[in-house]
């Protein structure tokens, strides 16, 4: 495959081939796209042309040298100029807007992770990038994406059984930012933690039904404000639909000196298994199990997003157009390494 801009030397078993850079744009550079911006510097295939803020370019420090920083406003202006174009605001509000705008003047991949909304979310990314002529990647990352491919090949193998995804013990940064929000709250963070009788029940094999409460616990780290109602802000938490009523909840008030040197970090992880039964008569049981123990979640997305970002160009650069999600990528094009060192190596 070549590609369209600047040219390097592989260093593998293919060195001495001359390959073309893939040219990358981040549009955000809060936690993910700082990430992703590390995760370039490991995949040398790629290069990072610019970075997009809607912060004043001129306050906007990033990593990597000698590399244009530039107004959100003027992304048209990089047109000809970028590949891929990465994503990184919030699922919200920024990716229903953002993804559609930028899939018709660039081949984009987003990280949107509203499940219940990603039908809705695909229908107005596959319009805008077939109106532009590219391709859009759409819901890249660990869950969905990573967790979404395991569920898909294990319901493939194991068609008579039941799936189960537990998440964490990690940072849920969206419930994080729920508890910030309430009234004598200065800071929080908040764990999931999935319940360990829960998970020793579905690697038996028994298929057991698990409610919401019985699959996961939720624990808060709180800073109050001097003087703020601390039962009230409790009881906020623990009745708060959506986030917090389905759960067991415990609520930690802490100080801000205790949050920045205990809780500073955003690890996650988790795991998606599937159970199932073959033969004759269902006599045998069976147990797929895939997890992720991250120490840095914004990263480990960062990373799955970069590896699909590549497919994404070579898919463009093969004319097609239109939005994909994790199911429509063969796993050979995410890899930097040829199909002959692939099947040499892994297979």
């Amino acid at each position: 495959m070549f590609y369209k801009v600047k040219l390097y030397k592989a260093k593998s078993k293919t060195e001495g081939l001359i390959f073309m850079k893939i040219r990358i744009g981040i549009f955000g550079y809060g936690n993910l796209g700082r990430g992703i911006e590390n995760a370039i510097r490991q995949n040398p295939d790629m290069e990072l042309v610019a970075v997009f803020t809607r912060r004043d370019p001129a306050t906007l420090k990033i990593g990597t040298p000698d590399v244009t920083v530039a107004s959100a406003n003027d992304v048209a202006d990089y047109k000809d100029k970028i590949d891929v174009m990465i994503l990184c605001g919030g699922s919200a509000t920024d990716l229903p807007v953002q993804t559609p705008e930028l899939a018709k003047m660039f081949t984009v991949v987003d990280s949107f992770d509203t499940h219940a909304k990603i039908p809705e979310h695909f229908a107005n990314v596959d319009a805008a990038a077939k109106e532009g002529g590219k391709v859009a990647m759409i819901s890249v990352g660990w869950d969905p994406g990573m967790f979404s491919v395991n569920r898909l090949y294990a319901g493939a193998v194991l068609p008579e059984g039941e799936d189960y995804t537990f998440w964490g013990k990690g940072v849920s940064q969206g419930h994080s930012d729920a508890i910030r929000r309430i009234d004598g709250v200065l800071d929080a963070k908040q764990y999931t933690i999935p319940v360990e009788s829960a998970l020793d029940a579905v690697r038996s094999g028994s298929a057991p039904v698990l409610s919401t409460r019985e699959k996961h616990t939720r624990e808060c780290f709180v800073v109050a404000e001097e003087g703020a109602d601390k039962a009230r802000i409790e009881k906020e938490i623990k009745e708060m639909p959506n986030y917090f009523a389905d759960y067991d909840t415990t609520v930690h008030f802490i100080t801000m000196e205790e949050l920045k040197r205990d809780h500073s970090g955003i690890p996650h992880g988790g795991f998606v298994i599937r159970t199932g039964k073959t033969g004759a008569n269902r006599e045998h049981n069976h147990v797929i199990e895939y997890n992720l123990k991250l120490d840095s979640n914004p990263e480990f997305t960062a990373s799955v997003i970069v590896a699909f970002a590549r497919a994404a160009h070579r898919l463009t650069a093969k004319g097609e157009t239109g939005c994909k999600t994790v199911f429509d990528i063969p796993p050979a094009l995410l890899s930097a390494k040829s199909p002959e060192e692939l099947r040499k190596t892994l297979l």
